[in-house]
């Protein structure tokens, strides 16, 4: 089982920047892709970004350029930062990661929520023109 706690949500202005964290714990060897996705009131969830255990990333064409996926190794944790924010950014943003093993095939598959086993909390990013 893996637990995941995200931070780093807050309020922004357009054209602002923010650094999302996830912080997994318990059998983290048991995933090998994690991703963020994100949430607006009324609509489906949405995948943000995807990055897998040897690096490899892919991203949402409406965040490409914007923002970068990372892990930090020494600490455990799955990044996002997020810069040149625009209101159409504001949701809940998620961390999640699928089980080792997931099949995928092709690498926009990668953004499926249904791809996802272990899901965060959740925190708010709201972005204000």
């Amino acid at each position: 089982q893996v637990q995941l706690v995200e931070s780093g949500g807050g309020s922004v202005q357009a054209g602002g920047s923010l650094r999302l964290s996830c912080a997994p714990s318990g059998s983290t060897y048991s995933t090998n892709w994690m991703a963020w996705f994100r949430q607006a009131p009324g609509n489906e969830r949405e995948g943000v970004a995807a990055i897998n255990i040897d690096g490899g990333t892919f991203y949402a064409d409406s965040v490409q350029g914007r923002f970068a996926i990372s892990q930090d190794n020494a600490k455990n944790t799955l990044l996002l930062q997020m810069s040149s924010l625009k209101p159409e950014d504001t949701g809940i943003y998620y961390c999640a990661a699928a089980r080792r093993g997931q099949y995928f095939g092709l690498p926009s598959r990668t953004l499926r929520p249904d791809k996802y086993d272990y899901w965060g909390q959740g925190t708010q990013v709201t972005v204000s023109s």
